[in-house]
Order: structure tokens, then C-alpha cells, then sequence
């Protein structure tokens, strides 16, 4: 009877595993095709661009690609004193054919904030990033950055900003 049972109990275990191990190559599966073409052609063509992330749906991926080309993409504060907060604006030009759709700017941390253009931003127009950064909890050098997700083949965008924070 003992025996029975321990089968038994081992079964159900071991097929809630599988069905676990089973949803989790599903989505595993997914997350692949979700960023292999991204990932690999990002990384060729241009180190300051990061690999798609998978965490949330981007509502640019299901609009026409376009192109953009950035006035900068990286930025240096300087020397600024502990507790200021800044910002800095990145121009943004649609160069495709398409309209630009920015769905999402997505800082690295708490401390960086971003805004954005709303609007689908024609071909030929320009649009802005605007990163705003809270210096209260740092000292020292700090980097960081920022993903911009639009409707582009290399997204998302990396934004980077540098700042020597002082007492």
C-alpha cells in the first residue's frame, strides 16, 4: 500500500514538473525569437545599443519600421552638486519613411526619469528624449542610462549620461 501511494504521490510530482519544465521552454522559446534578430544585429552594428528586452510588450514593434538618427546619445553633466536635479534633452530625427512611434523610455533606476514625444513624429521631423536625474543619493562618478523603445530595427535605443556628483 505504501508503495502504491509513494508511486502515486511520485507521479503527480513528477508530472507537474514536466508540465513546468514544458511552459518554461515555451517561453523561453519566445523570449529567442523575440530577441535573436535584434540582439545579434545590435551588437555588430553598434555597442551603445542593448539587446530587446522581453519583460513588457514594446506597442512600437507592431508599427512600420523607420529609421532614427540621434544628435547625441550620450551626455555629460560634469560637476554638479549632490541633491541638484538636471536634465538633459536628446534630439531625435525620424529618417525613415515611416512615422516614429517612441512607445517607451525606460531609465535603469529609480533615480532617472524620462519624457518623451508622444506623437508619431513624421519622416523628416524631429522629436525629443528628456532624461531628468536626481543626484540626492550619489557621490562620485556615476553612469546611467536609459532604453528607448520605438518602432526602429535596433531597439531599444541606449541613452547614456555621465555626472561627477559633489558634496
Amino acid at each position: 500500500m505504501k508503495k502504491t501511494l509513494s508511486i502515486i504521490a511520485l507521479s503527480i510530482i513528477g508530472f507537474g514538473l514536466v508540465s513546468c519544465k514544458k511552459e518554461n521552454k515555451e517561453v523561453a522559446g519566445k523570449e529567442t525569437v523575440a530577441t535573436d534578430s535584434t540582439a545579434t544585429t545590435a551588437a555588430h552594428a553598434d555597442p551603445t545599443l542593448a539587446p530587446a528586452s522581453t519583460e513588457t510588450a514594446d506597442p512600437a514593434s507592431n508599427q512600420p519600421l523607420t529609421t532614427i538618427a540621434l544628435a547625441e546619445n550620450s551626455f555629460d553633466f560634469g560637476n554638479i552638486k549632490k541633491g541638484d536635479k538636471v536634465e538633459h534633452i536628446y534630439e531625435v530625427t525620424n529618417t525613415g519613411t515611416n512615422p516614429l512611434v517612441i512607445s517607451e523610455v525606460k531609465p535603469g533606476c529609480g533615480c532617472t526619469a524620462g519624457d518623451f514625444t508622444k506623437e508619431p513624429i513624421l519622416p523628416g521631423k524631429k522629436g525629443k528624449i528628456t532624461l531628468h536625474f536626481d543626484s540626492s543619493n550619489f557621490d562620485g562618478n556615476v553612469n546611467k542610462y536609459a532604453d528607448v523603445f520605438a518602432n526602429v530595427e535596433k531597439a531599444p535605443i541606449k541613452l547614456t549620461f555621465t555626472a561627477n556628483i559633489q558634496p
